[in-house]
């Protein structure tokens, strides 16, 4: 069907949509992935943002649902140079079209996504609408503008899980904070044998502690992490008690917690192919990334907190520990999903095996 792309700036895109009619606004971002499509668009981390590919053609290889992430798309709409609709793999189940329809979102095609993506690096992540089923484009703007900024937005109680839960292992116990928790973090717990007690974002400390839990995983999350103010509280409370970690939005979440302070990238880093070095060792990793935030170095110099990983592209904090407790975070994703899987086991494996001591 016909569609229109609004942006803030006054940008006006005519396309075509497919999965539903109707409009929707976000904050439009960019990845630079050309596969894990299926990984990204059910990525809670996603939420409340309008996913633009980089890469022209998305969809080659259908839909499996084996490697989502979440239950859902959770991506507010999805924007394509060009959407395949004869996907070839033996695992796929449908086109990316008609998960689109089948999850009521839109998905919008036939974009010059790399006149977008120049507009983006150059300006920053821009509110956009898109009207599915209707070419007004004066209207698309004017409701982009009218979007609050994604600051303005508390997202993590729409991607937490709704009650605990637990997932039974004979290791180390894992409590983990979820503030939007891709699946294949879980995974990575329990292929290591861990017993993981999943709590959802507003869970109390002490009711944390009731279940006694030998550690703590912040997971990655959606928004702006200075809003997250329930698990930056939690973690404050049980520094000390027990080993916390955190991974992107949870590594934040550590750090506000500990007295440094996140600001907002110009437009983020997403994608799979994010160079990192681990400043104590010397070692470089190419690693999966998605975060519109970062924490400010500079900040981080008056706390407990010394940096870790530095990002090789612009030198923003990957990596932070505390000097005295058994606290440390990573922005970028060890589990991947999509890969690569450089970190996984010197994220994983040393996490597990610091906890089991």
């Amino acid at each position: 069907m016909e569609a229109v792309l609004g942006i803030e700036d006054g940008t006006v895109v005519h396309a075509s949509s497919a999965g539903a009619e109707g409009v929707v606004c976000g904050e439009l971002v960019f990845t630079t992935q050309y596969t894990g499509y299926e990984e990204a668009l059910t990525d809670p981390s996603y939420r409340g943002q309008v996913l633009m590919f980089t890469y022209p053609l998305i969809g080659n290889y259908g839909v499996s649902r084996r490697r989502f992430q979440s239950e859902h798309v959770q991506v507010e709409a999805m924007v394509v140079h060009e959407l395949c609709t004869t996907p070839s793999h033996y695992q796929s189940r449908m086109s990316l079209g008609e998960l689109f329809e089948q999850e009521g979102k839109i998905a919008l095609y036939g974009v010059d996504t790399r006149a977008l993506t120049i507009k983006l690096r150059s300006r920053g992540t821009l509110r956009c609408c898109i009207l599915a089923g209707s070419s007004d484009g004066e209207r698309a703007v004017e409701l982009a503008r009218a979007h609050p900024d994604i600051s303005d937005i508390d997202l993590v109680p729409k991607v937490t899980c709704s009650e605990p839960y637990r997932i039974e292992g004979k290791g180390p116990k894992f409590a983990v904070l979820d503030l939007g928790i891709k699946q294949s973090m879980l995974d990575n717990l329990v292929k290591r044998g861990c017993c993981v007690d999943v709590f959802p974002y507003g869970t109390r400390a002490d009711e944390i502690m009731a279940h006694k839990p030998d550690a703590l995983l912040v997971s990655n999350g959606p928004g702006d992490p200075a809003r997250a103010v329930h698990a930056i509280e939690v973690v404050r409370e049980l520094a000390g008690t027990l080993p916390i970690y955190g991974i992107c939005f949870g590594h934040q979440i550590i750090s506000l917690a500990l007295g440094a302070r996140t600001y907002k990238l110009k437009f983020g880093h997403r994608g799979a192919n994010q160079p990192v070095k681990d400043v104590r060792t010397g070692s470089v990793y190419i690693t999966s990334q998605n975060h519109g935030f970062a924490v400010d170095a500079h900040s981080a110099e008056d706390t407990e907190l010394a940096i870790t990983h530095i990002n090789l592209n612009d030198d923003t904090v990957e990596g932070v520990e505390s000097r005295y407790l058994q606290i440390r975070g990573v922005q970028f994703h060890p589990e991947a999903c999509p890969g690569p899987y450089d970190t996984e086991g010197a994220f994983f494996d040393e996490v597990v095996k610091e906890v089991a001591r």
